[in-house]
């Protein structure tokens, strides 16, 4: 099956097989890898990306279902030339570790602050705790988050 949607602004084009989710499509065969494979189970955050504006699990989503969506993914936060707020604000804070966990706490945090600029610690507690990262514990991230949301205020 033929599916065409929009992924970080470009129209695209993918043959679906069956049951694939939209992050073996994502991954496999528009070849954007940042969305990571991690549980396959929507439990760990690492595939997350924007899907018709709410946050969702990759993993759990069929590509099949997408057709005429807009998907944002790790790729189209930021760019080379500028990277979004909350990627500075997470390099300024040493909150990035071994990386696999960082594209879905990028993505999350985007998503958050894209809707409300001045978060409070609980809301950003709150959009992140779909997010496992395995090698830290999150005061980094928190930090880096918790000035970003105070930055202007």
């Amino acid at each position: 099956m033929i599916v065409s949607f929009n992924v970080n602004g470009e129209d695209r084009v993918a043959n679906v097989a069956g049951a694939e989710s939209l992050l073996q499509v994502l991954r496999e065969e528009l070849e954007l890898p940042g969305s990571k494979n991690a549980c396959e189970q929507g439990e760990c955050g690492s595939c997350s990306v924007i899907l018709d504006g709410a946050l969702v699990t990759a993993c759990l989503v069929m590509a099949a279902d997408c057709e005429g969506s807009e998907v944002t993914t790790i790729e189209g936060i930021g760019s080379d030339r500028e990277l979004h707020a909350v990627q500075e604000a997470l390099i300024d804070h040493g909150a990035v570790q071994c990386g696999f966990c960082t594209p879905g706490f990028v993505v999350a945090a985007a998503h958050l602050f894209d809707d409300n600029p001045h978060p409070g610690t609980d809301e950003i507690k709150e959009a992140l705790s779909g997010n496992i990262c395995r090698c830290t514990g999150y005061g980094a991230i928190l930090r880096g988050l918790t000035a970003l949301a105070e930055e202007g205020s």
